[in-house]
């Protein structure tokens, strides 16, 4: 197959081909490889892919050894999960030299360095097998044996690259009789390497737990060809295979007798078994391949395929570790199949009109209604700092204080989930207030969590906005007040989702000014606040701003209770109003919402509307009491109503008033 064949098939395959260049006659292709996919990164790997992908057969490179019996060298596993299988072979009366040129110019074409035969033999079979190697000088390892097991305090090497190197306590090592000699799967020790001096070698071939090499490759900040391999795991049932390509080229290169191989395996290979159903895979992609046709391409793959009732099981090899589920499965299926083959085709879908539910129907409404009063809408998380419920001063039994906490939090700043909207808008004014914004109205309308004793938290539709307006010098200032501003975009809210009925009462929230803020109910019912922010609160998070700042939260889940079912219209009035003003006298305690409630109570089919004009505290006005200025609009929807029945019906009106509040009138 043409090179640039080759190329294209393994970039389909999803092995990119990222570079081609032609050294010395040879073609050497740089491949992208994924880090789930540590079985190609060897030349056996590709060629198992290509010959998966082009029906051919893979063909080992061909070796023999003749081996001599052992003398006697043992190795020993002291901790089986973390080195599942060790081998070695002694090899003997080795000369070390200079590799021939083929090898040193394979190997510099793959950016690694000659050094002797034996060490370049390692890692050539690396490169061709896929399995790291390591030669130690037999002659400098202690005991006639091998070790695996873990550092322990205070331990050190020296490793290859000459470095002084502290161990962490849990990083798997090989040791002789008496040392360390190696950190597994990462580099090996200075003093046990082979050099031109070497005359006997003992080869390892092992497998190691890629946590434990990925651990301590960090920890040591040393990464190598052998540890990158290790740490996405290799295949223990080859190690075997390249133990012996292995000894066989240091005994066609340096000389040699090859002893019988040691090898010590505690924890067998167990394929993963995975039941693939071709009906869904076919559903998946989109495509018709047959069962059949998907069977060889698994069994292509080094897989052993069973028939089952309406499925196939599937038995994954040794060196792919990535195969988990009947997904990975498909995915090998499609890949092989060739992407290309496959048909492009729109995926069917109904479109149905969806209708918003009630909440998200009042949720819009809301957010309309404060967009065209001037508001921005903010999308904050939906976490908060515990530490607000203390700077907001929320007593101990407020049910605020039950918040869900994170178990895993990305900062302490955001370890709850929300329990009131409140937090999240100080938090952007403090941010806009630092960056000098001068005027500011945002809200929000979420959901806010409060942990029960329920499994999962009570979820509640809250609408929070805050308002922060510097006055500056104008040819035509507004005169209007900022509390009564927001406490007219609240009622806006209030009348465009048609809530009648509602009040504005002292508010108790220990965050809001006591003398400009207000609890908004309905029959008697809290919906929710609007209020100066406490100079206290705003003092707690370090701000100094130059206005007062607004904010109100209504609870829409329960203004939905009240929104009415059907909306009646009725036609313009025919006849004209008249209006009667009238100025009580009540004591500081008397509401005016109570008043104003008392009139509309009054039986009387003729009031239209009522509506507080002025309150004035000061000159004639006895201490402890307050004079309220009404307005009341009379009018009939049959026929216009004269003075003298207003004026009767007004009388009555107002002592049925004076008698309800104790009040009187003013002078």
């Amino acid at each position: 197959m043409p090179v640039h064949r080759v190329s294209h098939t393994l970039t389909m395959a999803g092995l990119e081909v990222e570079g081609l260049t032609e050294v010395a006659g040879d073609h050497v292709l740089e491949i992208n490889v994924t880090p789930n996919r540590p079985d190609c990164l060897s030349v056996l790997g590709i060629a198992r892919e290509l010959a998966a992908l082009t029906g051919k057969q893979v063909k080992m490179p061909p070796f023999s050894i003749a081996e001599e019996a052992a003398t006697g060298f043992r190795v020993e596993i002291l901790d089986a999960a973390l080195c599942p299988r060790y081998a070695g072979r002694v090899i003997r009366g080795v000369a070390p030299g200079e590799s021939p040129a083929w090898m040193r110019e394979r190997l510099e074409m793959c950016g690694i360095r000659a050094i002797n035969t034996v060490v370049d033999v390692t890692n050539y079979v690396l490169l061709e097998l896929g399995h790291p190697l390591h030669a130690f000088d037999l002659g400098t390892l202690a005991g006639g044996m091998i070790r695996v097991g873990t550092a322990g305090r205070g331990r050190s090497i020296r490793t290859l690259d000459g470095m002084e190197r502290e161990l962490p306590e849990d990083a798997l090592l090989i040791w002789d009789a008496e040392r360390p000699v190696a950190v597994a799967g990462i580099m090996g020790g200075a003093e046990t390497e082979v050099t031109g001096g070497t005359t006997d070698v003992f080869m390892e071939s092992a497998c190691f737990d890629p946590l434990s090499v990925r651990r301590t490759s960090r920890r040591l900040g040393l990464g190598t060809e052998a540890a990158y391999r290790f740490e996405r795991g290799t295949d223990r049932e080859m190690l075997l295979t390249a133990l012996d390509r292995a000894s066989a080229l240091v005994a066609e290169l340096s000389g040699g007798r090859i002893e019988r191989a040691v090898d010590e395996y505690p924890v067998p290979f167990t394929p993963v078994s995975i039941t693939f159903s071709p009906e869904k895979a076919g559903r998946v992609l989109g495509t018709e391949i047959g069962r059949e046709e998907m069977t060889r391409i698994l069994e292509s793959l080094s897989m052993k395929v069973t028939a089952e009732a309406g499925a196939l099981r599937v038995l994954t090899p040794p060196h792919r570790h990535d195969l988990a589920s009947d997904a990975d499965i498909i995915e090998e299926v499609a890949r092989v199949h060739g992407y290309e083959n496959i048909a492009t085709e729109l995926p069917k879908a109904e479109v149905t009109a969806r209708v918003a539910s009630p909440g998200r129907r009042v949720a819009f409404t809301v957010k309309e209604v404060l967009r065209k009063e001037g508001y921005h809408e903010a999308v904050n998380f939906s976490f908060m700092d515990p530490a607000y419920l203390d700077i907001l001063s929320l007593p101990a039994g407020d049910r605020r204080r039950k918040t869900v906490e994170l178990r895993n939090p990305l900062t302490r700043e955001d370890s709850a989930m929300r329990t009131m909207l409140l937090p999240s808008l100080l938090e952007n004014f403090v941010l806009n207030h630092a960056r000098g914004a001068a005027e500011m109205r945002v809200f929000e309308a979420a959901r806010v969590f409060t942990r029960t004793f329920e499994e999962l938290p009570a979820e509640h539709l809250h609408a929070g906005g805050l308002s922060y307006v510097e006055r500056t010098p104008s040819l035509y200032p507004e005169t209007a007040e900022e509390f009564f501003v927001v406490k007219g975009t609240v009622q806006s809210v209030f009348d465009r989702l048609r809530v009648t009925g509602y009040a504005f009462l002292p508010s108790g929230e220990p965050f809001l000014h006591p003398g400009k803020s207000a609890d908004l109910a309905v029959g008697g019912r809290r919906m929710g606040f609007v209020g100066e922010v406490s100079p206290q609160v705003l003092e707690k998070l370090d701000v100094k701003p130059r206005a007062p700042v607004y904010v109100f939260d209504l609870n829409l889940d329960r203004l939905l209770t009240l929104l009415p079912e059907r909306v009646t219209y009725e036609p313009l009035p025919k006849f004209p109003p008249i209006e009667r003003d009238v100025a009580v006298l009540l004591g500081e305690e008397v509401q005016a919402a109570d008043v104003v409630a008392v009139i509309r109570a009054f039986p009387s089919e003729f009031i239209e509307d009522v509506g507080v004009f002025d309150v004035y505290r000061g000159k004639g006005v006895p201490e402890g009491m307050k004079s309220l200025g009404l307005g009341i609009r009379y009018r009939s929807k049959e026929r216009t109503l004269t003075d003298e029945e207003v004026d009767s019906l007004h009388k009555s009106l107002v002592e049925h008033l004076l008698r309800e509040t104790g009040g009187h009138l003013r002078g």
